[in-house]
């Protein structure tokens, strides 16, 4: 994986965990970073709250995953989700001003950087875990 890159295409060799499930919403996480990281100023507010919602649910479907799988690490992997939903909520709170610079900065590399690295550890292995178990629709 190339953490440094700064763009949000998706590329199967690169991201694909061989969980289908997992894959799909990964792919829609980096889809939505790129609209967002599009967005002119009068629709970024509502699309920073889009993806906001996507990361809620995104997270929820990946402790649901752990559940099903007994994920021995789920703690961890749960306290970074809600780690990242705070940071998201704060900068919402100042999009919905109309402050977009702290939001935009953000989505410029640290969320991808996180995404990458957070991709290559806590993701990979719930989805070893996952197919472990034969759990989950595998590609």
């Amino acid at each position: 994986m190339n953490a440094s890159s700064n763009d949000p295409a998706w590329r199967p060799e690169t991201h694909a965990l061989g969980v289908a499930e997992m894959d799909a919403t990964h792919e829609e996480f980096l889809r939505e970073l790129g609209r967002l990281r599009r967005a002119d100023d009068a629709d970024f507010p509502r699309l920073f709250d889009a993806f906001r919602e996507h990361l809620r649910a995104h997270f929820d479907n990946e402790s649901r995953l752990m559940r099903s799988c007994g994920f021995p690490p789920i703690a961890i992997h749960e306290a970074e989700h809600r780690r990242v939903l705070d940071e998201v909520a704060a900068l919402a709170g100042g999009a919905a001003r109309g402050d977009l610079a702290a939001a935009r900065a953000f989505l410029a590399a640290p969320v991808l950087d996180w995404f990458h690295n957070h991709l290559a550890t806590m993701d990979w292995a719930l989805a070893a875990c996952i197919k472990a178990r034969g759990g989950g629709r595998q590609v």
